[in-house]
């Protein structure tokens, strides 16, 4: 059974096997990262951990009993009113089944019990259907349009969820 976990250095090679194998995918429906976020990939990873660890980030990884990662988790931009970004990414061959708003949802348990989030916000486009439904169903709600610059270019929608206290 797939496991969430807090993202840890020994997560980099599955993570960059993750990010190369869904690089198109991920493509058709947000903007893809760039030749430079995978030749630079080391430095990135420990830039993460050092945000992580700093407490301003929360970085998340599903991984399977594989050891290989199904998808990527994340609460980004954590403040002192309690708030957060979630974004969230999903392998090809596991899109469609459930897994997103699965992970999502224990995503939000653990933003309000270990992170002491109170509300959570992410932004899709207008074209990536997949994401709205995710956020949907784990109980999210539009709130207004998204600026392009917040997703690389495209029109969007921010949705909000309000967590409950643990």
């Amino acid at each position: 059974m797939p496991e969430l976990q807090l993202l840890r250095a020994d997560h980099a090679p599955a993570v960059l096997d993750f990010e190369l194998a869904n690089r198109a995918w991920f493509a058709a429906s947000i903007s893809d990262r760039g030749d430079g976020y995978f030749e630079e990939f080391a430095a990135r990873h420990e830039a993460l951990l050092a945000e992580q660890e700093a407490g301003v980030c929360a970085f998340y990884v599903l991984v399977a009993e594989d050891g290989s990662v199904l998808g990527r988790f994340n609460l980004y931009d954590l403040t002192e009113e309690h708030t957060a970004d979630l974004g969230y990414r999903v392998a090809q061959h596991v899109a469609g089944h459930g897994v997103a708003t699965a992970t999502v949802e224990e995503l939000c348990r653990l933003a309000a019990e270990r992170h002491g989030l109170r509300t959570l916000r992410a932004a899709t486009s207008h074209q990536n259907l997949a994401s709205q439904k995710v956020l949907t169903k784990a109980g999210f709600t539009p709130v207004g349009p998204a600026h392009p610059s917040d997703l690389g270019g495209k029109q969007g929608t921010w949705y909000q969820r309000d967590l409950q206290a643990p």
